[in-house]
């Protein structure tokens, strides 16, 4: 490892060959988180005969990602990215396997249990962004998270695309149909933490934190200006936290019920996995462009453009005739683009604001607030479609998008006043 901290070539060369390592393991991921979205709300409908709790699926896995992004980064920051992620991503494969299980034992109680597990997952997939920028230089942040996410568009693209063709083959196995897309999640979670586990050595987070303790202990005492970075510090983890947590409570709310407000309008599976298909990519096929335009005009600029973004979503998808596949397509589009902006946007301004010391810790909290806030948009939308209706919560969603516009509002004026200051 001293060799890696010793020279600036080795540390670019070891920070190109995580990139390759992060990406490969997120093409597996992206198609293991793809199946609890696509199918898990038309999971609970079958199992219980109502509407009402249709939401619950997507909220216990969104919660149980909430506790493993807890975990997964400790263990990150304790014993480096590649026991982290890789333990999250096997750990959502054993889940998949229980919720197979579940289903073909029609246990409900087995089900919640295992969707809880399968988070874990879905946890992982989040923090590996985290995993390219910890060598990354302060210009290269954004453009790194974008890189790892890029790819997860090959399996998240291909999962719900893969809906009939894994509904067949579960039936050829006496599985029920559903249980095909979490056939292919265990696959793809446990590949994905196989590779991690195997090929990201040296760890780029033990590195980097081998460079900032070097770099500390060079320094001896503690300056008024990395006191004030200290405190700036806070305030970015708070700003970028707020920004990915409205995201994602508005992206996960419309769309846990996107499949079953047009199940009850006659599409099929196929259309929903088209549909699904389509706003995940849309989730993270623009993410190298979204991460050069971060990087270069702002994070701020780029977070109000998701508030913006999820606006135009909600508006469409509540306006959208109940027989237009284009417009749902483009309302889903949208979402996923939004959700894009404030992802990439608010984990620059994290990575912007935390040393490898303590790094992986603070995205591992964050990411608990962030899946928690999912959990919620994920349990209320059900209930708020059963009450009242799809356009309903698709407007409130748009309403509370425009909160990320007074947040970085916040963000400059409080950066104007550190400049008067200084």
């Amino acid at each position: 490892m001293q060799v890696y901290v010793d020279s600036s070539e080795k540390r670019h060369q070891l920070y190109r060959r995580t990139l390759i390592v992060v990406i490969i393991s997120q093409i597996f991921g992206g198609a293991g988180l793809a199946a609890g979205i696509t199918v898990g709300a038309l999971v609970a409908q079958n199992m219980l005969g109502t509407d009402n709790f249709t939401g619950v699926p997507t909220a216990l896995f969104t919660l149980g990602s909430a506790g493993a992004a807890l975990l997964v980064g400790r263990l990150s920051q304790r014993h480096g990215r590649s026991i982290g992620l890789g333990m999250g991503f096997l750990t959502g494969g054993i889940g998949a396997i229980g919720v197979v299980i579940a289903m073909m034992t029609n246990s409900f109680m087995l089900l919640l249990l295992s969707l809880l597990i399968y988070g874990a997952g879905m946890a992982t997939n989040l923090q590996a962004r985290y995993a390219g920028t910890d060598l990354a230089s302060s210009k290269q942040r954004a453009t790194a998270v974008s890189m790892a996410m890029v790819f997860t568009t090959f399996g998240a693209v291909a999962g719900p695309n893969l809906v009939n063709v894994t509904g067949d083959f579960a039936l050829s196995l006496g599985i029920p149909s559903l249980a095909g897309p979490f056939l292919l999640a265990a696959a793809a979670y446990i590949l994905a933490g196989l590779v991690l586990l195997f090929f990201l050595r040296p760890d780029p987070l033990l590195v980097a934190s081998a460079i900032a303790l070097r770099e500390k202990a060079d320094g001896n005492t503690l300056s008024v200006n990395e006191t004030s970075h200290r405190a700036s510090g806070r305030r970015g983890i708070t700003i970028g936290a707020m920004v990915m947590i409205l995201t994602q409570i508005v992206m996960v709310a419309i769309m846990t019920m996107t499949p079953v407000h047009m199940k009850h309008h006659g599409y099929g599976l196929g259309d929903v996995g088209l549909v699904i298909g389509i706003h995940i990519g849309s989730m993270y096929l623009p993410s190298l462009i979204t991460g050069i335009l971060v990087d270069k005009i702002g994070r701020t600029a780029m977070a109000m453009a998701s508030g913006v973004t999820l606006l135009l979503a909600g508006i469409v998808a509540a306006i959208a005739p109940v027989d237009s596949l284009p417009l749902l397509i483009l309302a889903l589009c949208l979402l996923g683009l939004g959700w894009n902006f404030g992802l990439i946007s608010g984990t620059a301004l994290i990575v912007d604001a935390t040393t490898p010391l303590n790094r992986a810790k603070v995205q591992g909290s964050v990411d608990v607030f962030i899946a928690l806030a999912g959990a919620s948009g994920g349990a209320f939308s059900g209930t708020v479609v059963a009450h009242s209706s799809y356009a309903t919560l698709a407007l409130a969603g748009s309403m509370l998008s425009l909160l990320l516009i007074p947040v970085m509002l916040w963000r400059r004026q409080d950066k104007s006043e550190k400049q008067v200051h200084l």
